[in-house]
């Protein structure tokens, strides 16, 4: 690419569930939640935390269920728990590596946009050997707004140097690709769970879908 042009596209990729194989740390927080609340969640609840930010998770935890002192005290909980885990057990997903060295390679400026917390998300990145391919990574927490909005992937874009039409938008979440969509990014999903979405909704939804991300090639991109 040469000096002050800007590049041809753009990726912007989700976390956990994407790049990370940590989804199921998380579902089994959900479980240990709702058992420190002495309560079962429903399937409302628990499309409710995946969509939250930490914030809204502990306002909605104390609130609906009584969870912990104050909300702060949920958010504690769920902070060092998962902070054990990012440092400890943060493992990519199947293809990750193979798929951010190969757009590396080829110029392509990358960054993360994730609903983790900052520095839950950055340790997690940086144990599975991720974090130096990326122009920026970016929290909900550091734009106050949830991936309901497309405030988030509007950061993440202004890194990049790149329009929204030449941005692509890697998520596992459908509430996430729908997001992406309606704001005219390009989107690529990859299923990692029934709770984050179907393969037949998500196929439906976005412009190109994969089962894993060692399925996607830098073609799907172009």
């Amino acid at each position: 690419m040469l000096p002050g042009t800007a590049p041809a596209f753009g990726v912007i990729f989700d976390c956990d569930g994407t790049l990370l194989d940590s989804m199921g740390m998380w579902h089994s927080l959900d479980d240990r939640l709702a058992a420190r609340a002495g309560v079962t969640f429903s399937q409302a609840d628990k499309d409710r935390l995946t969509a939250s930010t930490l914030p809204e998770c502990g306002e909605f935890l104390h609130q609906r269920f009584g969870m912990g002192s104050c909300p702060e005290d949920v958010m504690g909980f769920i902070h060092d728990e998962m902070l054990r885990f990012y440092r400890h057990e943060a493992k990519p997903k199947p293809g990750a590596v193979k798929l951010v060295g190969a757009l590396a390679k080829a110029g392509v400026p990358m960054a993360v946009a994730s609903s983790t917390p900052p520095e839950l998300l950055r340790t997690g990145l940086e144990v599975a050997g991720l974090a130096d391919a990326m122009e920026a990574i970016l929290s909900v927490e550091d734009v106050g707004a949830s991936k309901r909005e497309p405030v988030i992937y509007d950061t993440a874009r202004e890194a990049l140097g790149t329009d929204r039409a030449h941005t692509w938008g890697v998520e596992d979440a459908l509430y996430a690709v729908r997001t992406l969509k309606d704001a005219g990014y390009r989107t690529l999903a990859v299923f990692d769970s029934m709770t984050a979405g179907s393969p037949e909704d998500l196929s439906r939804v976005a412009d190109v879908f994969r089962m894993s991300l060692e399925d996607v090639s830098l073609q799907d991109f172009q």
